[in-house]
Formats: C-alpha cells, sequence, structure tokens
C-alpha cells in the first residue's frame, strides 16, 4: 500500500467507529410506511407505538424502532433508512414486549379489551367474596351445632 493511502484508509477507519461505537451498522432494512403515519399512542412510559399498522413501529427517546425477527431496526425519520441497532442499544422496555402485540394496535380497542377485563376480575372478586361469606356462614352454624351437640352431651 502506497504510503500516501495510508492516512486516507486510517481516517476512514476512524470516522466509522463513532457509529460503531453507537452501536449502529450498515444492515439496512425498507419498510413500505406512509409518507404520513397515523397517531402514536403512548402504550407504556416513553414508548409509543403507531396506531393501525400491520407493521409494529414504535417511538423511543426520539428513534423510530422496528423488530424484524430476534433483530431490531431504528431510525430518525420513518421515511429515512432504517439501521440494524445491536441488541445492547435497543430500550429494555421493547426488548420485553411480546412480537406482535401491537399490530394493527387501536387504542379504542385495546381500552375495550382492557375494560372487559376490569370486569372480569371484578366478577371474579365479587364471587370470591361471596364464596368466603359463605364459608364463613357455614362455619358459624357449624360451631353452633357442634357446641350445642357438646352441651347436650354433657347434660346427658
Amino acid at each position: 500500500m502506497k504510503p500516501f493511502f495510508r492516512p486516507v484508509l486510517l481516517a476512514l477507519l476512524f470516522a466509522a467507529a463513532p457509529s460503531f461505537a453507537q452501536g449502529v451498522f450498515q444492515a439496512t432494512v425498507t419498510l413500505a410506511l406512509p409518507t404520513v403515519l397515523p397517531p402514536m399512542v403512548a402504550v407504556q412510559p416513553g414508548v409509543q407505538v403507531v396506531q393501525d399498522l400491520d407493521e409494529e413501529i414504535f417511538f423511543v427517546n426520539g428513534w423510530y424502532w422496528v423488530r424484524r425477527g430476534d433483530h431490531w431496526y431504528r431510525a430518525r425519520d420513518h421515511r429515512r433508512t432504517w439501521l440494524y441497532a445491536h441488541p445492547r442499544f435497543v430500550p429494555p422496555a421493547l426488548v420485553q414486549l411480546q412480537p406482535g402485540q401491537y399490530r394493527r394496535y387501536h387504542k379504542a380497542a385495546w381500552k375495550a379489551e382492557r375494560e372487559e377485563e376490569k370486569a372480569r376480575r371484578r366478577q371474579w372478586r365479587e364471587e370470591e367474596r361471596e364464596r368466603r361469606h359463605e364459608e364463613k356462614r357455614a362455619e358459624k352454624e357449624w360451631k353452633k351445632e357442634h357446641k350445642e351437640k357438646h352441651h347436650h352431651d354433657h347434660e346427658d
């Protein structure tokens, strides 16, 4: 290699180092998204998801995020190139999400499901309260009968 090219090559290598240090590699993914995205909805503190898409697009800390298999990609602008993000740079809140959980997510449907779940829990608590009340009543009745029987046995 000619001496002239060594500094240029070293400069190129050092220029690439910051993007490696930030966990971004040159693997990209192309997404067919609308130019203007539907509204985003907060699904956890600091985590938003774009509503009504077949694709799960999240927005966290100023980045759009998408998962492809076990890999995550991010972009500052959803219309631009999506770059591979090393796993240690993916926000933990995203890693913990079940794949597909927010696909075609719609806040109104989610609220309805949540309300149904609350109603089921209320029903279960009410049934449990009634069951415990019945147990206590039966226990008191048994004690009363047992006490009377035991009392009659001593009188005889």
